[in-house]
């Protein structure tokens, strides 16, 4: 009988949805993490229920024919790169499969391997050190102040709030190296104090950045809890002059006293190359939320600005925009070949955002309406369609259950197609049903989540509709989630 500190000797014969390994001791599943299949190990059972244990990796004994070495030393404890260790192509296989069993296990797609198309990688250099990195356009570095006192810059390790620091992300773009260092040496310098979740107390909880991948322009959002960067006098003697703000200096509080740094950390990162936006977000709530609802530019534009495509956005810290653009070209040239527009069709988007799929499907389509619920994204969808001169474009702010429903009853006009893009939750179930009662001819699902789009797929096909093509598309190569695009038909 197992029993939990026991130390065995175990193959890795599968790997579950989150990545972990999955072995059998005495007839019963074993959960180990950062194991590949094919991996022979030694593991230590931390816990042992009835039916399933989870145990710790003590020791790879025979490595499998899949493990890689990971490019970052952190990445066996970070929260991030879970499947860093596993060869690249085999990440792409593993992810296909857990599309096609959701199908399959929730869907109840009994075809699914036939309707599911190979998964759309990413483009890897021969001459790459480490496949598929330095893609992500957007990062999230929480700040905290460690227990020797240092401030920790970095991302949370795996299951916890604890930051493990560093200034680099393999998956970032290499900016952001640059724009961490600097920060972590003007809040040292001033002596600006990390937020403290405990306590509810200090003042800087995020560090957001976001990068162009077309137009090289990269934008910084400090989020803090407050709604002034404050900090106090640098006591090293000529810093301010070397940083050119000795007049600004003069203008502060003498003393051990709190003031304004607002400017000081402006010119802390101005000079960076493609820098075109720097600004605080305010997000003063006992939250594990990251971004509060109001932002103050300090320097610059309140956006950046990149390229789908021929269609070109402008992106706000609070905006929601893929994060891998490479990527996000080739799921939307998927999006659109699944809508097979001819140039006379309706459609509706549903969970449009900044309308990044809308403005994409308005260049083949007579009408496109977009639905969101955050208002900030539906003007920034206006000003992206004025930005573009697509004038067949029209956003509403609302939930899309209330919106979509309203306008159909509003003005009897049906929709040829329906786009939806949810969050990783899948789609209110009130929103199927309108979707059902409006019948439109194709429905394109856009999903960060396999398991929520089998059993939204599952009440639609059970309503009359039925799924034609699956295609997944690695959008976050190194972690376990996985992008996939449905289509289907009404009957």
């Amino acid at each position: 009988m197992l029993e939990k500190n026991q130390e065995c000797e175990m193959l890795i014969e599968d790997m579950g949805n989150d990545g972990e390994g999955i072995g059998h001791l005495e007839g019963m599943a074993v959960f180990v993490k950062d194991t590949v299949m094919g991996d022979r190990i030694l593991v230590k059972l931390i816990k042992v229920k009835k039916q399933y244990a989870y145990g710790r990796l003590m020791r790879i004994l025979e490595p499998s024919a899949f493990r890689v070495e990971p490019i970052c030393p952190l990445a066996r404890s970070c929260g991030g790169c879970t499947l860093m260790q596993m060869e690249y192509n085999r990440q792409l296989a593993w992810k296909q499969d857990k599309v096609l069993n959701c199908m399959k296990r929730i869907g109840g797609i009994s075809q699914a391997e036939e309707l599911m198309e190979p998964i759309i990688g990413m483009d890897v250099p021969e001459d790459a050190a480490f496949p598929a990195i330095h893609y992500r356009n957007k990062a999230q570095f929480p700040v905290q102040r460690g227990k020797d006192g240092r401030i920790k810059i970095g991302f949370y390790a795996g299951r916890t709030h604890d930051v493990m620091d560093t200034d680099r992300c393999y998956l970032q773009v290499p900016v952001t190296e640059e724009i961490v260092s600097r920060i972590r040496h003007f809040m040292e310098q001033y002596q600006v104090e990390p937020y403290h979740e405990e306590t509810h107390s200090g003042l800087v909880r995020h560090i957001l950045t976001r990068t162009g991948w077309h137009t090289g322009e990269v934008m910084v959002c400090l989020v803090i809890n407050g709604t002034k960067l404050m900090g106090k006098r640098d006591r090293k003697t000529g810093n301010a002059e070397r940083r050119g703000i000795e007049g600004e200096n003069k203008r502060q509080p003498q003393g051990g006293g709190q003031y304004n740094v607002e400017a000081q950390f402006v010119e802390c990162l101005k000079d960076i190359p493609g820098m075109v936006s720097i600004s605080l977000n305010y997000n003063p709530e006992m939250t594990n939320r990251i971004l509060g609802s109001t932002c103050r530019t300090l320097w610059g534009q309140d956006h950046i600005t990149d390229t789908i495509g021929d269609v070109k956005y402008q992106i706000s810290p609070q905006s929601f925009y893929q994060v891998n653009p490479q990527q996000t070209e080739k799921l939307y040239a998927k999006a659109l070949e699944y809508a097979d527009l001819h140039g006379n069709e309706t459609v509706w988007d549903l969970y449009c955002g900044i309308g990044t799929i809308s403005l994409f499907l308005a260049q083949k389509a007579r009408k496109v309406y977009g639905v969101e619920i955050v208002e900030a994204a539906v003007e920034d969808a206006k000003k992206n369609a004025a930005l573009n001169g697509i004038g067949n474009v029209e956003f509403f702010a609302g939930k899309a259950e209330e919106v979509f429903p309203a306008q159909y009853e509003k003005t009897g006009e049906r929709a040829n197609v329906i786009v939806v893009d949810p969050p990783r939750k899948g789609c209110d179930a009130t929103l199927l049903d309108t979707i059902v009662r409006m019948a439109p001819d194709r429905i394109v699902y856009v999903s960060c989540d396999p398991a929520t789009l089998a059993r939204d797929v599952k009440v639609l096909a059970g309503a009359g509709f039925a799924v034609k093509r699956i295609c997944p598309v690695e959008q976050f190569s190194h972690n376990v989630h996985v992008e996939t695009i449905m289509k289907l038909v009404r009957k």
